[in-house]
């Protein structure tokens, strides 16, 4: 291990006991907005202080098998124990390493999941409800809340457009190299001649952050329309017009939100979903300014980016940005994304230490 990283590490540490000190001394629970911050801080260096405790025992463990070399009848006991903690000394080392690597603020955040059909008709639209189907099993699995807060099916199944929001620990974390072009290579079942068509959907990941609240919205620049909700929900959906249409005038964007049935509800999901766009847009412009310097594609979150083919007849599930192909498509399709989302994230993590280094 490098010194300097050796440095951080164990200033690191001592900030981790410097905040346990903090908490617990009484006045800490007078000032609630405090021990909050506090509480955050030291659940973030917590896996830090663990790891490096271990890594500092192994150490140590190592040195004292090494010593027992010179010990003719411990030889044989000695060598044996110090492979097994060379290659626990190296592992605690590789994740000293990524727990030193910057933490995205959003990594916490709850998402706006945007999926939308794109080229191939009534297909297009099937596809993009599978898309939807996986995530929203995914996050079954994870212990995360789905909540749709606007749809527009298609004519022979699936979704035009869908917007939902996913609610739960670490939802941005897993989900956020989702953003892009999804393409699809399958037989539609509409197909008489049996021939394979090519279609695709286009999924964005928006992480629902609390600097949303510091996005002002001039009233001006708002064209807000009610209407009458579709689908589920009982009479009383059909006959108010519980629905929020919201029109951001200067980037033209539009977002909608039906799926409370009180109006105030669905306005504020609808604001929020808005300015995670606008916040999205001021992100996406500032990467743009630093794309040119950086070969970073997992992180790049362009929507109009290829990212993943999804290939029926040959049961494959390909990501371009990783070269990563996978012969287990039904799995993918049913929520089982983890084979795909640790590699990204390892990916991510590996270009991230490039850049630290250089």
């Amino acid at each position: 291990m490098m010194p300097s990283i050796r440095r951080r590490l164990d200033t690191l540490a001592e900030r981790h006991q410097e905040v346990a000190l903090l908490l617990a001394q009484p006045e800490a629970t007078n000032d609630n907005a405090r021990f909050r911050e506090l509480s955050r801080e030291y659940a973030q260096l917590q896996p830090l202080a663990d790891t490096l405790a271990r890594f500092d025992a192994t150490e140590k463990s190592l040195a004292a098998a090494r010593a027992m070399l010179s010990d003719p009848d411990l030889r044989e006991l000695a060598e044996s124990e110090i492979a097994e903690l060379q290659a626990r000394h190296e592992s605690l080392d590789r994740e000293l390493n990524v727990l030193l690597l910057p933490k995205d603020d959003r990594d916490d955040a709850n998402i706006f999941l945007e999926v939308r059909a794109g080229t191939g008709g009534d297909e297009a639209a099937i596809f993009a409800g599978d898309l939807f189907r996986m995530y929203a099993r995914y996050a079954e699995t994870r212990g995360w809340r789905v909540e749709i807060l606007s749809s527009n099916p298609g004519e022979h199944g699936g979704y035009k457009e869908i917007v939902a929001r996913i609610e739960g620990t670490g939802v941005f974390a897993r989900l956020k190299f989702e953003s892009g072009a999804h393409r699809v290579q399958r037989v539609p079942a509409t197909e008489a001649q049996g021939r394979i068509h090519t279609s695709a959907a286009t999924v964005a990941i928006l992480p629902e952050m609390d600097e949303i609240e510091d996005v002002e919205l001039n009233p001006a620049d708002l064209k807000i329309d009610t209407f009458r909700a579709s689908g589920a929900g009982g009479q009383h959906v059909n006959k108010t017009d519980s629905a929020i249409r919201i029109t951001h005038l200067p980037s033209g964007i539009v977002v909608e939100c039906q799926d409370e049935r009180s109006q105030h509800k669905n306005r504020a999901r609808a604001l929020s979903l808005l300015k995670a766009r606008l916040l999205d847009e001021q992100r996406a412009k500032q990467s743009a300014a630093q794309a040119d310097s950086r070969r970073l594609q997992v992180g790049s979150g362009d929507r109009s980016e290829k990212i993943r083919t999804y290939n029926f007849p040959q049961n494959r599930v390909t990501d371009h940005r990783i070269g990563l192909t996978l012969h287990r498509l039904p799995e993918v399709l049913n929520g089982d994304l983890d084979a795909l989302l640790d590699p990204l994230a390892q990916e991510f993590q590996a270009e991230q230490m490039q850049a630290l280094s250089t």
